[in-house]
């Protein structure tokens, strides 16, 4: 992950991005995933200006496809195929946002690396100057540099995470409610989304759709404010943006010899441009025959201005009302200065990492709702009664540089007293591509277990793992103490043991003693309380 501190070089983030592991072993399809998750992360980052966060997930799924994809044992099989050449069919506009991120990354490395040089100079001339100081990594300059925002503990912010988890669901809520009216299909959606217009296709469909409800009062709307502003439409649309998607308006050009008056009923007439009509004299307002008002009494003359500092005189009554001597003075907008606290706006900070991975790689934090436990359980109660396995995925979304479990979706699937396995998983990722889901993990129950990890469950788990480093696993032992963990593999060694295990059958001891560990405080996990959740049971679809 990109340094969240110190703007790194191009060639940095190109380090950065090239350090994965591939294992030619794993599924196509379980990379094909992976690289779906890619590009969702990349979007979002996008979206909140993460320059370098954005270029190392583009590169590295960029180089993931053509140097790993392409030559995958399993890239010939029907199913793969389609999917492979989608994933290809990406490519051109991912390489395109990396060349106009680079300058911008390049310019920001450069700029730094100058403040810096400065910086260490001038300390070189105090005495007793803090060698913490040289590095160009005080407070003061992770302030600046993180992307301008406030990064921010997710731990001691539990409250801020909740509203912004809120939010950004009711966001997306909106959003896909606005798509669905438009008449847009799920297979279209999905091409504008995978297509490089993430942010701004949805508007544009809201907006076409009034445009084509009301074309004529737009137009005529449009010409009124441009008379009024004196400054032709040619101007006005140099403003737009250079990228147009193809479902955005495009207003007609105003020719230098056509009148307005063309689009106006024929009893309306506007004034030429530039020109301001006179106004006409109160009294054709009045018909000849209808009786005058009584004449107004004159005013009293107006005194001369004085130099010295007289006590106004009273209002005239009835005209004029005193403000209430009580009422407090309005409070000002802007406050003077910054509260450290974070700001009411949700989107002027994002989240540091929380813990790191045994080989030094930061993981993003993981909030997970506290309800999610409980209804999960009360899902699998039919099977637990029966000593039958249930499982659940944690889908959920990235805001905000963190992971919140925002969904809980049972897929249908067939158990035993040990194991658990879904039956249609194109289903579930079919759902999370319309919902625009990214699968954070899996839960399942232990019916008369104890809360630990099998090495059928290390096997299962490793696939999620590959896919996201930060992918959790959740064990619930109802009947049993501790009741419940939250798990990921160690990495190394426990990740790369299970990758290399050839082993047969489905339960097997493995030689790695510290092969997994827990994923809650001191780990990236936070539970957190009023996080909005919702659950989806595949099991009751027909």
């Amino acid at each position: 992950m990109a340094n969240m501190n110190v703007p790194e070089s191009v060639q940095q983030l190109t380090d950065q991005a090239s350090n994965y592991e591939y294992n030619a072993f794993i599924p196509l399809k379980s990379w094909l995933r992976t690289a779906s998750n890619m590009q969702r992360e990349a979007q979002v980052y996008e979206a909140e200006g993460n320059d370098a966060q954005t270029y190392v997930i583009l590169y590295r799924h960029a180089n993931l496809i053509l140097e790993h994809l392409q030559n995958h044992p399993q890239k010939h099989l029907p199913e793969n195929r389609r999917a492979l050449q989608a994933a290809t069919a990406t490519l051109p506009a991912d390489l395109q946002k990396l060349e106009e991120i680079r300058p911008r990354i390049k310019r920001r490395h450069e700029e730094w690396v100058k403040r810096r040089k400065s910086q260490a100079k001038a300390l070189e001339s105090l005495e007793g100057a803090l060698p913490q100081e040289l590095d160009g990594t005080s407070p003061n300059d992770r302030a600046r540099w993180s992307y301008d925002r406030m990064t921010l503990n997710a731990e001691g912010n539990q409250s801020l995470a909740a509203r912004l988890a809120q939010r950004e669901v009711q966001r997306r809520d909106a959003a896909r409610r606005s798509v669905r009216q438009a008449g847009v299909s799920e297979e279209e959606e999905q091409v504008r989304r995978t297509g490089g217009m993430w942010g701004d296709w949805e508007t544009d469909l809201r907006r076409q759709s009034r445009d084509e409800e009301d074309e004529l009062s737009r137009q005529l709307q449009e010409f009124g404010q441009l008379q009024h502003n004196n400054y032709r439409t040619s101007q006005h649309s140099s403003a737009s943006p250079s990228f147009q998607s193809p479902s955005s308006y495009n207003y007609p050009a105003v020719p230098s010899n056509t009148t307005h008056e063309q689009w106006l009923p024929s009893d309306i007439r506007l004034p030429p441009a530039g020109s301001v009509p006179a106004r006409p004299p109160k009294e054709s307002l009045r018909r000849d025959s209808a009786p005058r008002p009584p004449a107004v009494p004159p005013k009293p003359p107006m005194r001369p201005p004085s130099t010295s500092y007289e006590r106004p005189p009273p209002p005239v009554p009835g005209k004029y009302v005193e403000p209430l001597p009580s009422a407090p003075p309005a409070p000002k907008k802007i406050p003077s200065p910054r509260p450290t606290s974070p700001s009411p706006d949700l989107d002027e900070f994002t989240f540091k990492p929380s813990a790191y991975l045994e080989n030094g790689d930061p993981l993003r934090s993981i909030f997970l709702p506290s309800q999610l436990r409980s209804l999960f359980l009360q899902a699998a109660s039919s099977n637990t009664r029966l000593n039958l396995e249930t499982c659940g995925m944690l889908c959920g979304i990235l805001k905000n540089n963190a992971l919140f479990i925002t969904r809980l979706v049972i897929p249908s699937q067939t158990s035993t007293s040990d194991t658990c396995e879904m039956t249609n998983e194109s289903e579930l990722f079919d759902y999370c591509d319309s919902e625009e889901l990214m699968v954070l993990g899996w839960i399942h129950t232990h019916p008369t277990q104890t809360c630990f990890m099998s090495s059928r469950d290390l096997h299962t788990h490793v696939g999620y793992q590959v896919m996201m480093k930060e992918s959790i696993a959740i064990v619930c032992a109802p009947s049993k103490e501790p009741s419940w963990g939250c798990f990921r593999l160690t990495d190394p060694p426990g990740k790369q043991a299970i990758l290399s295990c050839t082993q047969p059958g489905i339960f097997h001891p493995h030689d790695v003693d510290n092969i997994y560990t827990g994923a809650l405080k001191p780990g990236h996990v936070i539970e957190l309380r009023n996080a909005p959740l919702e659950m989806v049971d595949m099991r009751r679809r027909k």
